[in-house]
């Protein structure tokens, strides 16, 4: 993709389209720019205001922090994993909610590339040192399921490897929910043109540019590939006892309220007001492949 003056231009098939796509270009396509938002079906045409926003996310955030203190009371346990293509609003999701609780009780887990002694052990071992203890919360910024999407599509694990997790994993996360953790897995879904103009703005946003890595760079012309991976992986993994809750994340305000509104709703805390909550938007959030 680098040519000998160094520029990184791609060709890429967009809708049965062809399209030049340089992401070094300070100027952002308009082929990009018009279709970003609705890209990939999604079903609003402009995103939610900021005023509604911020006034549905301060009221959902006093319900964290209200379940917060409820579940450190109690015990309980919470574990949320947050999955998608790079430059999906994981990182901004995980943030909506780390932010509003104390962090004492609440921690972010985003592991690098395993150690030496790390890929020697069994494949689960190093996220399982992150589990939530008694009265604690966990949110993993990417977690196991690399082997189901990066690891396969980018070449670091065998393909036998990729299909003994893919039968194994529903049986490993029986014995997280058998131990009454609360368990959670998001798959933020954003169209291809939106991932596009993301990448575009890490690339040229001064304080956006530690975002953008080589591998961001490398899943330019691995959509397919990666959609196939997906799909496959939700195939194998989607159960009842631990589904996938798809979240259409091209507009990432609606995305991190219905997330938020989902995982109050799944649990049960003193104080708990409804009505503050309100209810889940059915066009940004279901489950399985029923909407992919």
């Amino acid at each position: 993709m680098v040519d000998s003056e160094g520029s990184r231009a791609v060709e890429l098939d967009i809708g049965g389209k062809l399209r030049v796509f340089d992401i070094d270009d300070p100027k952002l396509p308009d082929w990009i720019d018009e279709a970003a938002l609705t890209s990939g079906n999604f079903p609003y045409k402009k995103k939610l205001k900021s005023e509604e926003y911020d006034d549905e996310l301060t009221a959902l955030q006093i319900e964290l922090v209200k379940a917060q203190i409820f579940m450190r009371q109690t015990g309980q346990r919470i574990m949320a994993l947050f999955e998608g293509r790079d430059a999906a609003g994981k990182g901004g999701s995980i943030l909506s909610i780390h932010s509003a609780v104390n962090p004492r009780y609440a921690r972010v887990v985003a592991l690098t590339k395993p150690t030496e002694t790390e890929a020697g052990q069994w494949y689960f071992q190093r996220y399982v040192t992150h589990f939530p203890t008694k009265g604690e919360m966990v949110l993993f910024d990417r977690s196991w399921y690399n082997r189901a999407g990066v690891e396969p599509v980018m070449g670091f694990c065998s393909p036998e490897e990729h299909k003994h997790f893919l039968r194994v994993v529903p049986s490993f996360e029986q014995l997280i929910v058998d131990d009454k953790i609360h368990f959670f897995k998001f798959w933020l879904n954003i169209g291809r043109e939106m991932q596009l103009k993301r990448f575009h703005d890490r690339r040229h946003d001064p304080l956006k540019t530690w975002k953008l890595s080589p591998m961001d760079i490398a899943a330019l012309t691995k959509w397919k590939d990666y959609t196939q991976m997906r799909d496959l992986m939700i195939e194998k993994t989607h159960t009842k006892f631990a589904p996938w809750t798809v979240v259409r994340a091209n507009d990432k305000r609606r995305a991190r309220l219905n997330i938020i509104r989902h995982i109050l709703m799944a649990i049960d805390y003193d104080g708990k007001d409804k009505k503050a909550i309100g209810e889940i938007d059915n066009k940004i959030l279901s489950f399985g492949a029923e909407d992919l």
